[in-house]
């Protein structure tokens, strides 16, 4: 069976892209489909119908949603066109006036604004006036025609001003009128709702009977212009707030800005004291937010004294260029934290520096109150050592590890005592113990040894480096304590205790040792040293317990007996033979039985190898006993 091409069936299309062209409503697509059922048309054609049908619609509301789209876009361009129209306030009330003027086509024309203030009118735009009295008039409610407007509501008109007695007349308005030169006059009130917010007037120089329909027109335009007016207005208050608001919004953002940073100084801080940050970490990290110099003063520095006199209670203050804030714990000023380069601070940095000031007050008491914890565990194991010599060497070696000390190196005791001062209180001997023990334990920890306060001083057990000596680590003790007290302290060093853990009682032998030697020095007079039994000479002989003679006679006569035995000479029996001969060199070379220029000669070399004061009374004595030691042991020399 054939189809006709032009029977609708044949292209289901069609009819719908007609209906689309014309934009027929939806119900009329349902149209096509009825009129292939009524001629009979098969199934598969009604289908394609069907299926034609529904893309149809699809593109009818496509098509509809777009011309939606334009008319809303058209919308919009118009609104932002009227509002791109509108500017200022006087901009406005220019164009009403010149627009009236135009409309009317008058001489004159002109727009007073009510004062609610005042209680009156006064004029605001004239477009066309000449006189300046006129411009500036101010008319009372019910005074002149312009105030029987703003009073009534209503439009008024005359044909000739000074004639006209509808109204009442003042000097002022009348003479302001009369300079103006103006005869006919119409004004209209501007209405906003049910108030008057001024007149608006149409005058000419000359009568002239204002007609109906321009007083309709005046009135129709004084409509429009309140309207405008009153968008104006509305536009001036706008940007008005935006503008504050604008503030508004940047007071916001600079006060977040200062918040955000205030935060990230409270998240840096916190970081630091979970970490175990120092002072000067916490300085260089409030450094970075304020963008400044920030460095912390200790409890000795000039800035403090600044704090202390000043009383600010933890509250930063201004210095100079500077800003100082108090590190504070208990009432004790500790330190400051001084921020350079930054003379204008504002409120909230100011909380920042003092907020950082009090993290620095809590890492010094931390670290304070750790430094206390470990001086009692390094005091408690001293103590132990010196008190009770048959401890376990096990636990003497772990606890010793703990605080990273290793009692199975060689070590040196160290007595140590403030000198120079009046014995004063119990009070003050209290203090001055408790300062050189924390001075001790300060040093006893950065060494690895360990110290504890008994007494009246402290003693410390510290460790013999590679090429160290007891004499030179008591002198190098007593510089170091002397600088930390700023006062003079005597140190006096026991022999070398090869290893505290193996033997433990040697601990309190060399403390014993050590006390004798502080002693000996405070009897020679050499406050403030540090000394080992070693340099004293024979009297250090005499205090040590190890007795060492070989050692004694080495430092004393050692480089004439290397000398001898190097070149086989005799110095060693010239020697003794000139303190046997009362130091004579006459004498000498008789029992020598040599020439008196040979005795010259050696005892010349002898002053080079023992030096210039070989034969001063303490020197002589100290030779002298190491001869006798010498020729009774030779054997323990070396």
């Amino acid at each position: 069976m054939s189809h006709d091409p032009a029977h609708p069936h044949d292209h289901p299309e069609a009819p719908y892209l007609a209906l689309l062209a014309r934009g027929a409503p939806a119900e009329a697509y349902d149209r096509p489909a009825l009129l292939a059922r009524a001629d009979g048309a098969p199934p598969e054609a009604l289908a394609g119908l069907e299926a034609a049908k529904q893309l149809a619609l699809r593109v009818r509301a496509d098509l509809e949603g777009r011309r939606r789209r334009e008319a809303e876009l058209s919308a919009l361009f118009e609104t932002a066109h009227d509002l791109a129209g509108l500017r200022d306030l006087d901009a406005v009330l220019r164009a009403i006036v010149q627009r009236a003027r135009s409309l009317l086509g008058t001489e004159v024309a002109y727009l007073s604004l009510n004062d609610p203030t005042a209680g009156d009118t006064y004029m605001r735009v004239t477009e066309g006036s000449v006189a300046a009295r006129f411009q500036q008039l101010r008319l009372g409610m019910g005074e002149g025609l312009g105030g029987l407007v703003a009073q009534t509501a209503r439009p008024y008109v005359t044909s000739s001003y000074f004639d006209d007695e509808r109204f009442q007349h003042t000097s002022a308005i009348d003479t302001g009128v009369r300079d103006e030169g103006l005869v006919a006059i119409l004004g209209v009130p501007l209405m906003l709702g049910s108030t008057v917010i001024g007149v608006l007037f149409a005058a000419d120089r000359h009568p002239r009977v204002f007609a109906r329909e321009e007083i309709a027109l005046l009135g129709s335009f004084a409509a429009h212009a309140a309207v405008a007016i009153d968008t104006a207005n509305l536009l001036a208050e706008t940007r008005s707030a935006l503008a504050e608001l604008e503030m508004a919004n940047e007071t916001i953002r600079d006060h977040s800005a200062v918040l955000e940073r205030a935060s990230e100084v409270h998240d840096r801080l916190t970081e630091l004291v979970l970490r175990g940050g120092g002072v000067h970490d916490v300085a260089d990290a409030v450094s970075e937010v304020l963008d400044g110099m920030v460095e912390f003063a200790d409890a000795d520095s000039a800035h403090t004294a600044v704090l202390r006199l000043s009383g600010t209670d933890g509250h930063a203050i201004r210095h100079g260029e500077d800003w100082l804030a108090g590190v504070s714990a208990g009432g004790e000023l500790l330190g400051a934290l001084v921020l350079h380069g930054q003379p204008g601070l504002d409120p909230v940095d100011r909380r920042t520096l003092e907020r950082a000031a009090l993290v620095t007050s809590l890492l010094l008491l931390n670290r304070r109150s750790a430094g206390e914890a470990e001086q009692r565990v390094r005091g408690e194991l001293l103590d132990d050592l010196l008190d009770a010599p048959g401890r376990d060497p096990r636990l003497l070696r772990e606890r010793a590890a703990r605080l990273r000390a290793d009692l199975d190196a060689p070590h040196v005791v160290i007595a140590a005592r403030i000198d120079g001062l009046d014995p004063g209180t119990a009070a003050r001997r209290t203090e001055e113990r408790r300062r050189i023990g924390s001075a001790a334990a300060y040093l006893a920890a950065t060494r690895h040894g360990l110290a504890s306060t008994r007494d009246g001083g402290t003693v410390l057990l510290l460790p013999l480096g590679p090429g160290d000596t007891p004499a030179e680590v008591a002198r190098q003790t007593a510089k170091q304590l002397s600088a930390a007290l700023h006062e003079p302290v005597t140190v006096g060093a026991s022999a070398a205790v090869a290893a505290p853990a193996v033997t433990p009682a040697a601990v309190a032998t060399a403390y014993a040792e050590a006390r004798r030697c502080l002693e000996a020095l405070r009897l020679l007079g050499r406050s403030g040293e540090g000394a080992a039994a070693q340099d004293l000479g024979f009297l250090g002989l005499l205090l040590a317990d190890t007795r060492d003679i070989g050692g004694f006679v080495d430092r004393t006569i050692g480089a004439v007996v290397a000398y001898d035995r190097k070149r086989r000479s005799d110095l060693v029996r010239t020697l003794d033979a000139y303190f046997a001969n009362g130091m004579s060199p006459a004498r000498t070379k008789e029992h020598l039985h040599v020439h008196v220029n040979t005795v010259a000669q050696r005892l010349d070399r002898i002053g080079r190898l023992l030096g210039p004061d070989w034969q001063s009374p303490a020197r002589a004595l100290e030779i002298q006993l190491a001869l006798r030691l010498h020729v009774a042991a030779p054997a323990m020399t070396p």
